[in-house]
């Protein structure tokens, strides 16, 4: 069970739980060869997917400078791990058809057209929580951008401090660091960008299927069909002096590919569903993942542009639940209903009391509910 990191010079791939710094230095020492293997893996997947024709043995070994075992290596073990690649004589070889869902680094970083959103990439087939690991990488100095992604998410947190578990092959779960220059006061901001980022890569993967409706509950939780198919949390972590971030972690789990409502806890069976289930397609996770950072790659640098939700608003408002309708503010303070009037600049619920007073509620202090239901 080894880790490993990708960044654009390599890959170094992680199956399992996270080793000590004894271990790591062990690996990064003595298997020099295997991270090397890992790297030609996903620049000749890339290198497959992209092409139209065949690519040619010779090819591969003149672009990455390897040799011609080290290329039919590479190709059984992605024929192996489910890749359907043709390898003809004099021609060479090409990739038939997409797998219908691989996960792991190296199908990942293949699919990667972003600029920065996860240059460095940790995978883990076991994790407990990948915003716990994003939070190590912050303080170890990993990038701005830096993602870490799990097939298997055993102890996922939830905003109010829920657990939340994943199953193998069925879910999508990663968070990505991010060092911002802007005042503790943004932050709050930035669940938002990520729910439209992720809202917008699901509506483009459920495209087609129908009556599949992809809508928000503000403020970050991604609705289909009016069931729970993603959350997510954002964490913050101050520099010592308590007055500037040091980095934050944005992360999301999204129900992808579970096939049926009893694969989900019994406690949320009523209010949860997954793409799978709504549009009876699997979904490649890889590819979701690839859609979701490069949308919230696009959708933080307009955040960043006003540091505000003035250049996001409108396209957060379209898939904002619930405009127009009734809502129950569940405040500390004490619970009341109104109209939800959509959002302010700040990313604050805009609601109308029932004396026609508007209230700006703030996502970290209540939550909101539908008047009849979850949404």
């Amino acid at each position: 069970m080894k880790p490993a990191v990708h960044t654009a010079e390599y890959v170094f791939v992680c199956w399992g739980d996270l080793k000590s710094e004894e271990y790591m230095s062990s690996v990064m020492t003595d298997d020099m060869d295997k991270i090397k293997m890992k790297t030609n893996k996903t620049d000749i997947l890339a290198l497959l997917r992209n092409s139209e024709d065949y690519v040619s043995g010779q090819q591969i070994c003149d672009r990455f400078g390897v040799t011609r075992t080290a290329v039919w290596k590479v190709i059984n073990q992605l024929k192996e791990e489910g890749y359907r690649i043709e390898s003809v004589s004099s021609k060479g070889y090409r990739l038939a058809e997409e797998p219908g869902d691989i996960l792991s680094a190296s199908e990942i970083s293949s699919r990667l057209t972003t600029e920065w959103a996860g240059r460095k990439l940790y995978y883990y087939d076991v994790t407990g929580s990948t915003n716990n690991d994003a939070k190590r990488c912050g303080e170890e100095g990993d990038p701005h951008g830096t993602v870490v992604v799990a097939d298997i998410q055993n102890a996922g947190k939830g905003r109010r401090g829920r657990g939340w578990q994943t199953l193998s092959g069925t879910a999508l779960s990663f968070t990505i660091l991010l060092r911002p220059e802007f005042s503790p006061d943004k932050a709050s901001m930035v669940t938002l960008v990520m729910a439209l980022s992720v809202a917008e890569a699901v509506e483009e993967a459920a495209a087609g299927a129908e009556n599949a409706v992809i809508t928000i509950k503000w403020p970050n939780d991604i609705v289909l069909n009016k069931k729970k198919i993603c959350g997510m949390l954002t964490e913050m972590t101050m520099t010592p002096e308590m007055d500037e971030i040091q980095y934050l972690v944005a992360g999301a789990g999204i129900n992808v590919n579970t096939a049926s409502p009893e694969e989900f806890q019994e406690e949320i069976r009523n209010t949860a569903t997954s793409i799978r289930i709504e549009t009876g397609r699997q979904i490649n996770r890889a590819g979701l993942l690839e859609k979701t950072l490069l949308r919230f790659e696009k959708n933080y640098k307009t955040f960043l542009e006003t540091l505000d939700m003035s250049g996001l608003r409108e396209a957060y408002q379209t898939y904002l639940q619930g405009i127009g309708g009734q809502v129950r503010v569940l405040d500390p303070a004490g619970e009341y209903t109104g109209i939800s009037r959509g959002i302010n600049d700040r990313g604050e619920l805009l609601v109308e009391k029932e004396d026609g007073e508007i209230v700006q509620v703030y996502a970290g202090e209540v939550s909101v509910r539908g008047l009849y239901g979850y949404v």
